[in-house]
């Protein structure tokens, strides 16, 4: 068991420093995390942490799913199998740069909803979560003799609210079902965040990448006695769209602050835990937003490389062996650092994308509502929806105003494009004018991602309010939602015998098949496409954009199998030569255009 002494920490009654690394269990294949830990293991770490996602176990209200990517028992045992200790986050809430740090979008069905405090109906879904949560590691705590030492209570409350309420009824919401290891908190070394984000017996840690003595001051001002530890310390930092890749947090080079702040935590002696140690991918639309009063709304990218000891792909980069080597400045019995050799990559070459169908040749059933109303009042938590009205005409030129965009349409008229609104860019303007008898106004909405931590977790998505043309509200609405989640139903149309030339700028899918002799990680490459999202064999890849910083999309051997493999594209903005690439090497760094 972890117990504290003093300044220290004691496992088993033996002074303990722990030395962690963040993976996360839903961004790796688990066919890798055994590599993974392997890799954790030649680094020099002691234990790993990971975060656990509400929104992917509870996709629907009571629906549960622990199975392949989510065997959160499977990732344990692995992890225990390599003599690695094991640090739980299991929220409710985690951040991590994930779709509405990580709670389920099924809460903001109900119009009142409350998080992270003690509203009622969130408290209730909580407990139903840890229901079904923590009995299935409950028998991996190490009071089971197992490797979790230690679970976090909530996370970085401080940088949300202070209902010391709400952190009270967590913690004993865990202890009564079961959870008897050593509880701790984690905040940024703010003054209100430290104020704010704990209990006075719970252990609290700071998070942070620089500045290693002013913030450990600050933790030794709320707290004087205990072990000194840094639950995120930040490797590296994510991507928004439209930015550079981050090398290391704000772009500065990982030979200067962070590893003098590095240098400056070793040496006192705190423990450590590494953010990330592997970042992995934003599979699918789980990755999140930020919102400030500064920048805006701004999504993230699908890759959560994090600029990482280890990759996106999981392979060791120069922080591997710049980390690596001031570890064993600090701290004693370490073995000699083995940098692993990077995994096998592989270049499948250019695939032509042979069929293709209209997005807007695909609608399902739609339901008429007198004004918009966001995506989650349907039951939908992801992708796209489109609204569709009928407007009277002749109508000159005129504005046309969405209220509460969230977070980026394409507007048609009688499917013809008409024009962009982006939340990205809430000054851009728009102006369409009706012909004589009228025309069928179509809005395509794109989640590109709920804010994953700070005020504005309250992030609903389509149109929340209402469209008004010309400073006239619009009523009488058709909404049809996207979720893209099964695309079995579509009915491609071979490119050779197409039924209709395809539109330019008219959302559309496309299909491709590539032989694979060997199946092995390589990257999708698509010169020539602007926006959209990727599928390989069923799996979704993620969106891809051409502002980037990301140019390439992470495809992992263990989705691929041996002969035919199937691509399918959602291409936005029209694409007039679908052909995408297969090549060996990743490309994080473009520069925006």
């Amino acid at each position: 068991m972890l117990t504290t002494s003093g300044n220290q920490f004691q496992l088993n009654n033996k002074p303990f420093r722990i030395i962690s690394g963040a993976i996360h269990y839903f961004r790796v294949m688990p066919e890798y995390w055994r590599d993974r830990f392997e890799k954790a293991k030649a680094f020099g770490l002691n234990t790993v942490e990971t975060y656990m996602a509400w929104n992917l176990h509870e996709p629907r209200p009571g629906e549960f799913n622990f199975d392949g990517m989510l065997d959160i028992v499977r990732f344990i045992e692995t992890a225990a199998d390599l003599g690695l200790k094991v640090i739980l986050r299991p929220g409710p809430y985690i951040c991590s740069e994930w779709d509405f740090g990580g709670l389920p979008a099924w809460l903001l069905k109900d119009p009142h909803m409350q998080v992270r405090c003690m509203y009622p109906p969130y408290l209730a879904a909580v407990e139903r979560y840890f229901d079904a949560l923590v009995p299935r590691f409950a028998p991996l705590l190490a009071s089971n003799d197992g490797p979790i030492i230690a679970v976090q209570v909530e996370n970085e409350y401080g940088g949300y609210g202070n209902d010391r309420e709400y952190l009270q009824t967590l913690e004993n919401d865990l202890r009564r079902h079961g959870v008897d290891v050593f509880l701790f908190t984690s905040d940024s070394a703010y003054d209100n965040n430290m104020q704010g984000g704990s209990l006075p017996h719970l252990l609290k840690t700071v998070n942070f990448a620089y500045g290693a003595h002013p913030a450990l001051a600050k933790l030794r001002k709320y707290q004087p006695e205990g072990p000194l530890m840094v639950t995120e310390f930040w490797s590296g930092w994510f991507d928004h769209w439209g930015e550079r890749h981050h090398i290391s947090m704000g772009g500065l080079p990982t030979s200067l602050l962070s590893q003098w702040s590095l240098d400056k935590l070793l040496a006192s002696e705190a423990s450590i835990n590494f953010y990330m140690f592997h970042g992995g991918t934003n599979f699918g639309f789980m990755n999140g937003a930020n919102r400030s009063p500064w920048t805006g709304y701004r999504a993230d990218i699908t890759s959560y490389d994090y600029d990482a000891p280890l990759d996106e792909s999981g392979d060791a980069t120069k922080k591997f062996s710049l980390y690596g080597n001031l570890l064993r400045q600090h701290v004693p019995d370490l073995p000699a650092l083995f940098l692993p050799a990077p995994a096998s990559k592989k270049a499948f070459g250019r695939v032509q994308l042979t069929e293709s169908v209209s997005l807007f040749d695909t609608l399902g059933k739609n339901t008429p509502r007198p004004t918009p109303e966001p995506m989650e009042t349907f039951d939908q938590s992801y992708g796209f929806i489109l609204y569709r009205t009928r407007v009277s005409g002749p109508r000159e030129s005129a504005q046309l105003e969405i209220f509460d965009l969230n977070d980026r349409a394409q507007v048609f008229l009688n499917g013809e494009p008409s024009g962009l609104l982006e939340r990205e860019f809430p000054k851009r303007r728009l102006s369409i004018a009706i012909p004589a008898g009228g025309a069928t106004l179509d809005i395509l909405v794109e989640n590109m991602g709920r804010v994953n931590f700070g005020m504005h977790l309250l992030d609903r998505k389509g149109i929340t309010n209402g469209v008004a043309l010309g400073k006239q509200f619009l009523f009488g609405w058709e909404i049809t939602p996207l979720p893209l989640d099964d695309l079995s139903a579509l009915n491609f149309v071979s490119k050779d015998k197409p039924r209709v030339l395809p539109k330019t700028g008219v959302p559309r899918f496309w299909s491709g098949s590539f032989y694979v002799d060997h199946p092995a990680d390589t990257f999708l490459s698509m010169p020539g496409w602007t926006k959209g999202v990727a599928w390989v064999n069923g799996f979704n890849l993620g969106r891809y954009w051409r502002r980037g910083p990301q140019q390439t999309l992470y495809v992992p051997a263990p989705i691929l199998k041996n002969g035919q493999n199937k691509i399918i594209v959602l291409e936005l903005h029209g694409q007039r030569q679908p052909i995408v690439e297969f090549v060996s090497k990743t490309n994080l760094k473009a520069r925006r255009w």
